[in-house]
């Protein structure tokens, strides 16, 4: 059997820069967290659950299932504290035309997206699907993908992607690659929102999936793309050591359209988009689930796959407790990760 030697190059001082970042990142977060506490309590920023499914019909077995919860007021928009921290911090000590202009850009636009779909559901009466209209949030989310993916190619000149297998070639796709960055954002974006369910469910995977990704860019040696990841990662970390169960408040849409919009846009910028859904298989399951839950009903004459969806929430039906269901589905997201890891390294130097 033959065997390839594989040498990678890591500069000091840009590892250096890199466990700042994420170092930063977190702390700046715990730093903000108490005002955003102070401002939540003062202006009752309560997540209103909802009381609609997405076909419109009652909510019975999600309100079951966390109607005990929802009696106690827990702050939503809590996403604000680590799009600060992570756009601050970019943008001061990781600026890179090249590299981390269009990132934060678009974490900050589906950001803005998530912030109005919030507020929109704390001054509402806790009625319905409590937010934006579905086919909206879509339509503004797509709006911040297709201007992404219009900077990504006409921009930066990006306009090809690799495939498994070829090392020393890729396919060209031209403008093409426009329409394919804005469902790679939009797809990402909706799976992470939907993935955002449960105490400390999105917040822990997403980290995974940004420790992953900080680690494919720094292997290909775009430092700014993998300063932009640890710096998200460390704030993470700050958010879920409040949000685990029980948690002390919610990302809110303004959080989670933010990290699944960044997560799509940085797998574009290494190049990754095929490994994406092995590091974000629960993300892939979770919207999946959704989907055939809702084509069933509709071709089914109502019946259902799941007792609910998304499948977190399925596995709370059967009797998982609530923070059983986060942690495993942690270690299938790392287990993910590792895989992901793998065959990045088996495609790119084997």
């Amino acid at each position: 059997m033959d065997h390839q030697l594989v040498t990678v190059t890591l500069h000091a001082s840009s590892l250096l820069k890199l466990v700042l970042l994420g170092a930063g990142g977190f702390l700046f977060s715990m730093l903000l967290t108490p005002l955003y506490t102070t401002v939540a309590y003062r202006w009752k920023l309560w997540k209103k659950p909802r009381t609609t499914t997405v076909t419109g019909t009652a909510a019975t077995v999600f309100m079951k299932l966390h109607a005990e919860k929802h009696k106690r007021h827990i702050p939503t928009m809590a996403g604000i504290i680590f799009i600060i921290s992570v756009a601050v911090l970019t943008l001061v000590f990781n600026r890179s035309r090249a590299e981390t202009w269009l990132p934060v850009a678009a974490f900050v636009g589906a950001a803005l997206v998530g912030l109005i779909d919030d507020i929109i559901n704390i001054r509402g009466d806790g009625t319905g699907k409590a937010g934006l209209p579905s086919q909206l949030k879509l339509l503004l989310i797509t709006i911040v993908a297709v201007i992404g993916g219009w900077y990504f190619y006409y921009k930066l000149g990006f306009d090809s992607m690799q495939l498994p297998g070829l090392h020393h070639s890729a396919l060209v796709l031209g403008w093409f690659i426009i329409p394919l960055f804005a469902f790679v954002v939009v797809a990402t974006a909706n799976a992470v929102n939907i993935s955002d369910g449960l105490d400390g469910l999105a917040g822990g995977l997403t980290t995974i999936a940004f420790a992953a990704y900080a680690i494919i860019a720094t292997l290909e040696g775009k430092y700014g793309i993998a300063g932009f990841c640890t710096v998200l990662v460390g704030a993470l970390m700050s958010y879920t050591w409040f949000n685990v169960f029980p948690a002390r408040f919610f990302m809110g849409d303004v959080g989670s359209f933010a990290l699944g919009t960044a997560l799509g846009v940085v797998a574009m910028y290494t190049d990754t988009v095929l490994l994406l859904p092995v590091i974000g298989i629960v993300f892939v399951a979770e919207a999946g689930s959704v989907i055939l839950q809702v084509t069933s009903k509709k071709l089914r004459h109502g019946k259902k796959i799941f007792l609910i969806s998304p499948i977190h929430h399925h596995f709370e039906a059967v009797g998982w407790p609530e923070a059983k269901v986060t942690m495993r589905f942690w270690v299938v997201g790392q287990v993910a990760a590792l895989l992901g890891l793998a065959l990045f390294v088996m495609g790119r130097y084997m």
